[in-house]
């Protein structure tokens, strides 16, 4: 059977890693998005089943009990969970599913899945990124204050990831994801089974 792709994006709050995501997926239409459970209430313009499920909290912890998840953390007194049920179908049918998931959670992945590939986006700089997330009109100064530390957090993460992108201009960055995504698939061990096939008399 064909050998889907998981392609896991991460970055620290305020990257761009949401906007990159959104475009690829516009340029791969082969490659499909794996929404996340959440415990959190939808924000304007967000959509449920396509955003994310959309959740009770006691809805989500159900689902941790029962072992639904891949993976789940809490983030900011929310709960996000990756459904199992999701990645083993992909990867019964050899379809390719991208992963917007925090590190923690694509640390998770990477020992059940290692055949993955995980890349981490970067802003420019760390002023950049300092200077984004103080920008968050939304949110008062203990929440910037806690994002900032976890950002830092997740920076110490980078250097297991087989692919960083720095988002210095959105176009550039989407191409270069969309340049992993091709190259990745074209890697023999994803091929295995279609060279057989090929090599078979």
């Amino acid at each position: 059977m064909k050998q889907g792709l998981f392609l896991v994006v991460s970055a620290p709050s305020g990257a761009g890693k949401s906007s990159i995501c959104q475009k690829l997926l516009r340029l791969c239409p082969k490659l499909d998005f794996s929404v996340s459970y959440t415990s959190r209430l939808p924000r304007p313009g967000e959509i449920n089943g396509r955003d994310y499920h959309f959740v009770s909290r006691e809805n989500f912890r159900t689902r941790v009990k029962r072992g639904e998840f891949v993976e789940w953390v809490e983030n900011f007194g929310h709960l996000y969970g990756t459904s199992r049920k999701i990645m083993e179908k992909y990867q019964q049918r050899g379809r390719d599913l991208l992963l917007d998931v925090e590190p923690r959670g694509a640390k998770k992945i990477k020992k059940l899945f290692k055949e993955a590939v995980f890349v981490f986006v970067l802003p420019p700089t760390r002023a950049d990124l300092m200077k984004r997330l103080k920008k968050r009109g939304h949110e008062n100064k203990d929440a910037i204050k806690a994002r900032l530390s976890q950002a830092e957090s997740e920076l110490k993460e980078i250097s297991w990831y087989d692919y960083i992108i720095f988002n210095r201009d959105l176009d550039e960055a989407v191409q270069q994801l969309r340049a992993v995504y091709i190259a990745e698939k074209c890697r023999k061990e994803h091929l295995a089974a279609e060279i057989k096939k090929f090599m078979k008399k």
